[in-house]
């Protein structure tokens, strides 16, 4: 019988995601993980089948990361909820820039995209309410606003802008009321 795994799933996974913060997924192997682990390679394939298992849970992780960040930015009560995802996505993107990456700037050419309708239920009722906009007109409005907050997200993430969230957050609420003037809104 072989030895028993000294770690857990989350031990391993937790460390796999300190090595993306650090130096990127691409860094993340069997040969980095066990120099991380100090241990042998092999310690991981006692937990997970492949390294595709590892990555889908580093991925996974990742994500509630980033939903971590998404909740204390809404329910700080610096900024109303809907601007506070906004605000939760770019300092996602200033703070763990390499995760961001990960999540929101790698290849998807081999995945299953869909239009998020579900997952964004919540924050489409947001807009709905904000705005009284029905459904498919408060799905284009966010989806329009997510361009922007992503574009700013982006270039923070990759340091190509350095900018304070006291200004992004100006430029969230410009991009906003614009959106809201562009829909015969108004502005308040």
């Amino acid at each position: 019988m072989p030895p028993k795994c000294k770690f857990t799933r989350e031990q391993i996974v937790q460390a796999a995601l300190e090595i993306v913060r650090e130096q990127g997924f691409e860094a993340v192997t069997a040969r980095s993980m066990g120099a991380r682990l100090a241990s042998s390679p092999k310690v991981i394939f006692s937990l997970f089948c492949n390294m595709e298992e590892l990555s889908a849970a580093v991925l996974q992780a990742a994500q509630e990361r980033y939903r971590t960040y998404l909740a204390a930015e809404m329910a700080s009560g610096r900024y109303p909820p809907y601007k506070g995802s906004g605000m939760g996505y770019i300092r996602f993107a200033k703070e763990e820039r390499q995760l961001f990456r990960l999540l929101f700037m790698r290849d998807r050419t081999r995945e299953q995209i869909t239009d998020g309708k579900e997952e964004l239920r919540p924050i489409l009722a947001m807009v709905e309410q904000n705005t009284g906009l029905g459904e498919e007109e408060a799905y284009r409005f966010h989806l329009e606003m997510w361009l922007y907050v992503h574009g700013i997200a982006t270039m923070i993430a990759t340091s190509y802008l350095d900018w304070d969230l006291e200004l992004v957050g100006s430029m969230i609420t410009d991009g906003y009321q614009g959106l809201k003037s562009r829909y015969g809104l108004g502005t308040e």
